[in-house]
């Protein structure tokens, strides 16, 4: 499996996003069991405990110092798409994941809300990293190594260009009486 960054900046209503993008040879509902389960996460990401229904559960990593996180489910649309605050507070981190399928393949989009684009350096490696799991998951394909995925990666998102954003149209003004 080849270690490249693979992310894009976008703006979206609520702010920028780094946007990584992954191809399946796969119906959409497969897929969605691999981000959305606690089995399907298990290979490549971590786990999850609780009820997704409630809009509340704890997530971990699969790294053995990881701590279990806060996630709260914002929208979920099975199997197309859903929206969380990974943590609290401050340090929460806004995420959407999008799936489309078509002509028996699915795309899998990932977003991450970033407070600036400097942000892209931390956080585009780290979700190559884990999308590349997935993906290895998915195919039958040894894991890739972590140390793969810093130098290049990280000099790749800190030159990400940012688009403009597009332009708000203008609040017209209320006629006169």
């Amino acid at each position: 499996m080849s270690a490249k960054p693979t992310g894009r900046l976008a703006h979206r209503e609520d702010g920028l996003y780094l946007m990584l993008d992954r191809l399946f040879t796969a119906p959409i509902d497969d897929v969605w069991a691999s981000v959305s389960r606690p089995g399907g996460l298990a290979g490549w990401i971590g786990t999850y405990t609780g009820a997704p229904e409630t809009g509340a559960v704890r997530f971990k990593l699969s790294e053995a110092d990881a701590d279990w996180t806060y996630v709260t489910i914002l929208k979920c649309i099975p199997p197309k798409r859903f929206t969380v605050n990974l943590g609290e507070g401050e340090a929460a981190r806004h995420l959407i994941l999008h799936l489309v399928e078509g002509a028996g393949m699915t795309t899998l989009t990932l977003g991450q809300r970033l407070h600036s684009a400097a942000d892209a350096a931390r956080v585009g490696p780290f979700w190559d990293y884990y999308l590349d799991r997935l993906v290895a998951v998915r195919t039958g394909q040894p894991l890739p190594a972590h140390e793969h995925y810093a130098g290049g990666h990280e000099l790749y998102y800190s030159e990400l260009i940012i688009p403009t954003k597009p332009p708000v149209a203008p609040v017209p003004a209320p006629p006169h009486a």
